[in-house]
């Protein structure tokens, strides 16, 4: 894949995505649509891929476009959405039982509103820390999603910190410590500076 997450910026025509086949030989069917990013949320969401099938030859490389639909999103924040690639693999019919695995990948899709205020690659760095009880408390106050690579209290790291919403708040268990630093995942799926704060 071209990335790990892909950027819709309000006004462009389109978004897209590169795909690359580094088998030698076999070609495969690649698969991919787009769902929520909320567990359970089955409604359409505003956005299609193309092509939604197709196959890719062996060395070969293709590209996936994806076109908003103009279905009413936030314009004060980001939205976020799930890219959902499935690589399928050919099948021999003279193999005889085998094992046949086929990869699906998910890759998050932003849409940012034109106008917001701030910069994106900037957004981890206005992210604070209290602690609340037995409780870290981590506030985003950006319009932008910050995804957390790290996040360590006291020099022990909280495991799977996930990702925090935009003018929202996410929480963990506290181990202890005083001093909470972080690091992100920009925009182009690169990890950032390590940013500090003493609580």
């Amino acid at each position: 894949m071209g990335g790990t997450r892909v950027i819709y910026q309000e006004g462009k025509k389109e978004a897209s995505i590169s795909i690359n086949n580094q088998d030698s030989s076999a070609p495969y069917l690649i698969q991919s649509w787009l769902e929520s990013a909320v567990s359970g949320d089955k409604r359409p969401v505003p956005f299609i891929v193309t092509p939604p099938l197709f196959r890719l030859d062996p060395e070969k490389s293709s590209v996936l476009r994806i076109s908003y639909t103009g279905a009413p999103l936030p314009e004060d924040r980001e939205s976020v959405f799930w890219l959902d690639i499935k690589s399928i693999a050919p099948s021999n019919p003279d193999g005889g039982n085998q094992l046949q695995v086929n990869i699906k990948s998910k890759f998050k899709l932003f849409y940012r509103p034109s106008g917001l205020d701030g910069n994106p690659l900037e957004a981890y760095k206005k992210v604070t820390f209290r602690r609340q009880g037995n409780q870290l408390i981590a506030h985003n106050p950006t319009p932008y999603f910050v995804s957390f690579y790290k996040v360590s209290i006291g020099g022990h790291e909280i495991k799977n910190p996930g990702m925090i919403p935009p003018k929202g708040d996410s929480q963990w268990g506290l181990s202890g410590g005083s001093t909470v630093s972080w690091q992100a995942i920009n925009d182009f799926g690169g990890v950032t500076e390590v940013a500090r704060q003493v609580i």
